[in-house]
């Protein structure tokens, strides 16, 4: 017997899920590909390589934003108390899937001397935050989030050094650093607090949001437009004018990610959300079948997160051996080639980065097809982890 139909609220959270998610193994894969360098230097970059880079953007914001409209969801069949404890335990499964599958993912090395607290690790803080945070009314986890949101760039001129001792609590919630303990440093590369916030207006969202997603969108992007154009506010760096109108578009878009800026926000949450009041709208029914994939990974997120890193890597190592028959730097932490490349000495052009990404899809996608039916058929609340 096959499964009902979802509703198209369910399919438009999937479907969008597998859209960033989709996009996230093409960063991912032109980190391994690609020299060490800033894809979005506008000193450096050229406009392809600037919106391969741009286009990911997305990923991360969505991903965090629609953990909190799943948490809402989730919450309509069992009490705060049984949400909290899901969100709670969870949390700490993700910290450590980060410390451990994950970074061995990423540098096929065993050294315990240097971690990073990546989009995992502040997915996994921000659900533990999360949890205490649906104790509260609805407004005011909306007033927590919209000042972690919109707030958090007021505070940028405050450095940790200026909390002595306490300078890493501050490294954790609103500055990229290292944290030292004893002869291991944990770099935190995603600071907790916009992203705490991000999954908390996810929460309220999906409480009455989505009927009118297709307002909310627009006015995210209208505020993007607004700020950025006049550089008024929401992002350290102001855009300026270029040598020519591409480049200035893309001094316009390049708004900061570690951590985000409320323009960063704001440019990738509006067309999201976007996207939800579309799908929302016009999407009743069966999807198209050429979506059928990206929601089948949106199902399966966390898994198809972890996979992908081992196949990204693995194919970046083929990818070096085959162009110089050498690969030893993808086994180094951190990983740094002799010519100053990150993760992966081989300087691919920008089109093989793409066909490799989408090789990577076509391993994952019976993978994750395969685990979405074990999921189906096993209803155990540990397979809810993965």
């Amino acid at each position: 017997m096959s499964p009902p139909p979802q509703s198209s609220r369910v399919q438009a959270i999937d479907l969008l899920r597998g859209l960033v998610m989709v996009v996230m193994a093409l960063d991912h894969v032109r980190d391994y590909l690609m020299p060490l360098g800033d894809p979005v230097d506008l000193a450096t970059t050229f406009p392809a390589l600037f919106f391969t880079r741009f286009i990911t953007h997305y990923c991360a914001p969505t991903f965090y934003f629609l953990a909190g409209v799943s948490a809402f969801l989730s919450s309509r069949k069992r009490s705060v108390p049984e949400v909290a404890h899901i969100l709670w335990t969870r949390g700490l499964w993700l910290v450590f899937l980060e410390l451990v599958v994950v970074r061995f993912g990423w540098y096929f090395t065993s050294n315990l001397t240097y971690f990073e607290g990546l989009t995992i690790w502040a997915l996994g803080w921000s659900m533990i935050a999360l949890s205490f945070l649906i104790r509260l009314p609805r407004t005011a986890i909306l007033a927590v989030g919209a000042a972690m949101v919109l707030g958090h760039n007021a505070l940028d001129w405050v450095k940790p050094e200026s909390f002595g001792p306490a300078a890493w609590i501050w490294t954790m919630l609103h500055v990229p650093g290292g944290i030292s303990i004893g002869p291991t440093t944990i770099w935190i590369a995603y600071p907790l607090v916009p992203w705490i916030g991000v999954m908390a207006l996810g929460y309220v969202f999906a409480q009455g949001g989505i009927p009118r997603a297709l307002q909310i969108g627009p006015a995210l992007i209208a505020g993007f437009l607004i700020l950025r154009g006049f550089n008024i506010y929401g992002d350290p760096h102001a855009w300026t004018p270029q040598k020519n109108l591409m480049f200035s578009i893309m001094s316009f878009l390049n708004c900061q990610k570690y951590p985000p800026s409320l323009l960063y926000l704001l440019v990738t949450l509006g067309p999201s959300i976007t996207i939800i009041g579309l799908v929302n709208r016009f999407g009743k029914g069966e999807l198209p079948a050429l979506t059928r994939p990206l929601v089948l990974f949106g199902k399966v997120p966390m898994f198809y997160y972890l996979i992908h890193i081992y196949v990204a890597h693995a194919l970046g190592v083929l990818v070096a051996w085959f162009r110089f028959g050498d690969a030893h730097t993808l086994f180094e932490m951190p990983v740094v080639g002799s010519n100053g490349n990150q993760k992966l000495p081989s300087n691919a052009p920008l089109w093989a980065v793409y066909a490799v990404w989408l090789v990577v899809l076509l391993v994952l996608y019976p993978l994750c097809r395969w685990y979405s039916g074990v999921k189906a058929r096993h209803k155990s609340p540990l397979f809810s982890y993965l």
